[in-house]
């Protein structure tokens, strides 16, 4: 593909992407989202779940078994 065509195809794709000033305001009688009310509140009391996510990762060390191959022989498995 040609570095031209390239070019048209990301201007083409970026134009036809809505800005978001042209997404709709949210109606006033609408019933907002959790993370709608989180964020307008401006608290920041959520859970660190990637720390749980590193933790279960560490976990996995525990299924690696040392091997005493010298990697002339076979592995037994």
């Amino acid at each position: 593909m040609s570095i031209g065509l390239r070019a048209a195809l990301l201007v083409a794709v970026t134009a036809m992407s809505a800005s978001a000033s042209a997404q709709p305001a949210r109606d006033p009688g609408s019933v907002p989202t959790p993370t709608q009310e989180r964020l307008a509140e401006g608290r920041d009391d959520e859970f660190p779940l990637d720390l749980i996510g590193l933790v279960g990762l560490l976990g996995l060390l525990g299924l690696w078994r040392p091997s005493d191959n010298d990697g002339y022989t076979p592995d037994p498995i």
